[in-house]
């Protein structure tokens, strides 16, 4: 505030001076008598003046080389007036001797920005040697670092991290795993899914009365095409995928890595997938035979690809369908008179899906 304030004071006392500067040479003698002798009043009462504050010492100092301000100086000792002025000087000097070297230009900031976020693992020492070797522009390491944008908070490192490799190579990792549903004769089931990581879309769905090791791979057969272009194989250390399955799975060019025990975050999808399902289905619809949890499942699937919204994905459909209409061709706020929004169920569920249907002419 004391530096607004000294900025705003400084052009109105100069426009004070060029104005008395116009004034005849006896006037302003007559005024400078005329307030002298009210100081003087002051000074006999011993009167204390208000501290001056930064405006009213630059006015001071400026002034004082102009004319003999000896003289004229009462408020302050002379001593005072002197240091204010070293104090301008010293800050003056500071000022122009700024340390450090000067900012390079803006579109070489941006250059190194680029190439820092494309390639995360370059260091500044690469970043500079690639200015230096290929476009021919010498920027110190150091000065690099300078403008290299920093790292995010819980990752200090400029490595990748898992969360990394697995966005990387999402299209080319499937995740599998079961869930547990209870029947109204109290008969235990398992369903089995298969998700993908890239498109979050569950590609198999199936209900089982028996989980063993042979019938898992069979599903994994039946799930995974011929033609696929997958490499790895996600899931946790269950009974149901025993050591055949795996190798089997690795004749078919898949590698399964192991996730670490007692883990449920190493296949985070699958499971998010799992407890989405099993709290819309079996939690709100009680099934009473194989066929009907099939059924409810295969419904439930459906609706989760080709109706449910996603956020991990833009937000987003993992299977979207080809009459979708694309968001900014639709005024906003507002429905075009020719269509209407229809409430669709969907089958053996408690959910709707919402469409836009052309009215009725």
């Amino acid at each position: 505030m004391e530096g607004v304030k000294t900025i705003l004071t400084l052009p109105g006392d100069l426009a004070t001076f060029f104005w008395l500067t116009l004034r005849p040479r006896s006037a302003l003698a007559a005024g400078n008598r005329f307030l002298r002798k009210q100081l003087a009043m002051f000074q006999e009462r011993k009167a204390k003046p208000r501290r001056p504050d930064t405006a009213i010492r630059v006015a001071l100092v400026l002034l004082s080389r102009i004319f003999n301000w000896r003289d004229a100086l009462i408020v302050v000792q002379p001593q005072t007036l002197i240091s204010w002025h070293r104090q301008g000087f010293r800050l003056l000097r500071r000022w122009k001797s700024r340390p450090g070297r000067p900012p390079i230009p803006v579109e070489l900031r941006q250059l190194i920005r680029k190439m820092a976020m494309s390639s995360p693992s370059r260091g500044e020492a690469r970043i500079a040697n690639g200015l230096l070797l290929k476009p021919g522009i010498c920027v110190p390491p150091r000065t690099v670092r300078k403008y290299m944008p920093k790292n995010p908070l819980g990752c200090p490192r400029g490595n990748q991290r898992c969360s990394t490799s697995l966005r990387n190579h999402a299209a080319a990792i499937p995740a599998c795993d079961f869930c547990v549903a209870v029947t109204a004769p109290f008969r235990l089931l398992y369903v089995f899914i298969v998700i993908e990581h890239r498109t979050r879309q569950i590609v198999h769905c199936n209900v089982t009365t028996n989980s063993t090791a042979t019938r898992t791979l069979q599903q994994l057969r039946e799930a995974i095409p011929s033609d696929h272009s997958y490499r790895f194989l996600i899931h946790d250390r269950d009974s149901s995928f025993s050591p055949r399955p795996g190798q089997s799975i690795s004749h078919m060019g898949i590698r399964v890595p192991r996730s670490p025990p007692r883990n449920p975050k190493a296949n985070s999808l699958c499971e998010r997938a799992i407890g989405t399902l099993c709290r819309k289905c079996p939690g709100f619809l009680l099934p009473a035979t194989e066929s009907h949890l099939r059924f409810i499942s295969t419904n439930r699937v459906a609706h989760y690809n080709r109706g449910r919204p996603q956020s991990s994905i833009g937000p987003g459909i993992p299977d979207p369908p080809s009459d979708l209409p694309v968001a900014p061709q639709l005024p906003r706020h507002r429905i075009p008179k020719h269509l209407m929004v229809v409430a669709r169920p969907v089958p053996g569920d408690l959910h709707h899906e919402y469409d836009l249907m052309p009215t009725a002419a």
